[in-house]
């Protein structure tokens, strides 16, 4: 029998840190490039821009997390901002994402180990539901 690969995301609009469940050592984060300072400089040219190029810059970042969710077998989205359900739906439109499970679950700012024990609670009690 195959192993479940599983892995957890805490992500905001700025930031996905990646944590998976067996390997505690391995900290990954991708960060968007749609900042304070690339939204100031495209909101100097006008607000249509300003839109335009965070729309794009979230669709990239969104396209780089996805790269590392094919990986996987079970994720899990959870943040404070509703990032986490916007790339939920970015990657129901593809059908590369059919077979994985994906849930989304609000969540607080946590520290590394408050991280991690989230992560491995998910997955225990989504592993042990009849």
């Amino acid at each position: 029998m195959r192993i479940k690969r599983n892995l957890g995301i805490w992500m905001d609009h700025l930031n996905a840190h990646f944590m998976e469940i067996n390997n505690k050592k391995d900290r990954r984060t991708i960060q968007s490039k749609f900042n304070s300072e690339t939204k100031e400089e495209a909101l100097s040219r006008s607000e249509d821009i300003m839109h335009n190029k965070e729309q794009q810059m979230h669709e990239a970042y969104y396209k780089q997390i996805g790269n590392v969710i094919l990986k996987y077998d079970h994720v899990l989205l959870f943040g404070p901002t509703n990032a986490k359900v916007e790339l939920h739906n970015y990657l129901r439109k593809d059908c590369h994402y059919d077979d994985i499970k994906i849930d989304t679950v609000p969540a607080d700012n946590m520290t590394i180990n408050e991280l991690h024990a989230f992560v491995d609670n998910h997955f225990f009690y989504s592993r042990n539901r009849v």
